[in-house]
């Protein structure tokens, strides 16, 4: 790949052209917004200017309810050798290509699986795909070549290629990506009207639950409008658990023992059932969940703090899995909890304590 053509220079598109242009390819930036063209290329992601002929690749990264005629009017002009977009939903593009009567063959749909909580080309990263899956959705029907095409953009992003059907990427994106961020932003929203007596008390749980819920809003709508049927059918699933733990809580509150015994089961039940599918999520590098050791250490909110703590780390000889810090509310100190393999607990503890840092159980 020589050239790429970049249309739509939000996050995504202009991340992905900041990680083409820095490894050689020549990278043409559109956008509806000229003036976000012009800052994505200041940025150094590519040129404003068009194209003088057919470029290798052009990416299409509007909104979902734009991709289909974007598309459409790429392949109609001859942009590209090839034509994919990195659209969150993936069915709905390419049936609506099909109904404006798009020769598909060298069309690809697309789905790289990483994102932030801002958007635009301020908020866009060389790295932002790098280790991330990049979901791939080729037909019977699809080009070699463009697939060819597709796979050299994932490597240059130092991303992963996951090949998945259309269909069965959007029912998967609904339970993994759309529907946890309806039920971030609900949650987040009991915190609108809440008490500031309550506010002062949010610890890292809520932090943890509610950091996605900082989205744009008119951004998901997009998206949750071209998926609407599979996310509210998890949602369903979820309503169901939602009313049978309300009815379980309810029935803590009784006199009478039966009941309250059989509420506590119904809790458990969905508290157990939540640590099963936990236990499913990738752990590190993708690999199975690890049970890892957490070592908590005292530390203060000044420069350098992050990296001395490291760096005692590291004279212990342990590596360090996973990192999270809980900020005290109000005060200039925080707990850092520094996950390890649980034979190097002991001795990571014992050498932090021995350079002076105060270990919390």
């Amino acid at each position: 790949m020589r050239t790429a053509l970049v249309i739509g220079t939000g996050l995504i598109g202009t991340s992905a052209a900041l990680a083409l242009a820095g490894r050689g390819v020549r990278v043409h930036l559109m956008d509806h917004d000229p003036a976000q063209a012009r800052t994505a290329a200041a940025r150094g992601a590519g040129t404003d200017q068009a194209p003088d002929g057919p470029v290798d690749l052009a990416i299409v990264a509007v909104p979902p309810a734009h991709v289909a005629a974007t598309l459409a009017e790429a392949i109609r002009g001859g942009r590209a050798r090839g034509y994919l977009d990195v659209a969150s939903v993936k069915g709905g593009p390419r049936r609506e290509l099909e109904a404006l009567g798009c020769d598909l063959r060298g069309y690809l749909g697309t789905h790289p699986m990483a994102g932030r909580e801002r958007s635009g080309p301020m908020a866009a990263t060389a790295d932002l795909f790098e280790g991330r899956p990049w979901v791939l959705t080729p037909t019977h029907e699809t080009d070699t070549e463009v697939l060819n095409l597709a796979l050299e953009l994932v490597a240059l992003c130092r991303a992963v290629p996951v090949v998945m059907d259309a269909d069965a990427h959007d029912r998967a994106v609904a339970l993994v990506s759309h529907t946890p961020q309806l039920l971030s932003s609900m949650v987040a929203a009991r915190l609108r009207d809440a008490d500031e007596t309550a506010v002062r008390l949010c610890g890292q749980g809520i932090r943890d639950v509610t950091r996605i819920a900082a989205s744009d809003p008119r951004m998901w709508l997009d998206i949750l409008s071209a998926n609407p049927g599979p996310v509210a059918d998890v949602l369903a699933g979820v309503a169901a658990d939602l009313d049978e733990t309300v009815r379980a809580l309810r029935a803590l509150e009784s006199a009478d023992e039966d009941k309250r015994q059989g509420g506590a089961a119904g809790v458990e039940d969905v508290l157990r059932r939540g640590n099963d599918g936990r236990a499913r999520v990738p752990g590190k590098h993708g690999a199975a969940p690890a049970t890892y050791e957490t070592v908590t250490v005292l530390i203060g909110d000044q420069p350098g703090e992050l990296a001395r703590i490291f760096s005692d780390a590291g004279r212990a000889g342990v590596n360090i899995e996973d990192v999270r810090i809980e900020h005290a509310t109000g005060q200039q100190s925080g707990l850092i909890q520094l996950m390890v393999e649980p034979a190097a607990a002991t001795g990571l503890a014992a050498t932090l304590r021995d350079r002076g840092w105060a270990i919390r159980q």
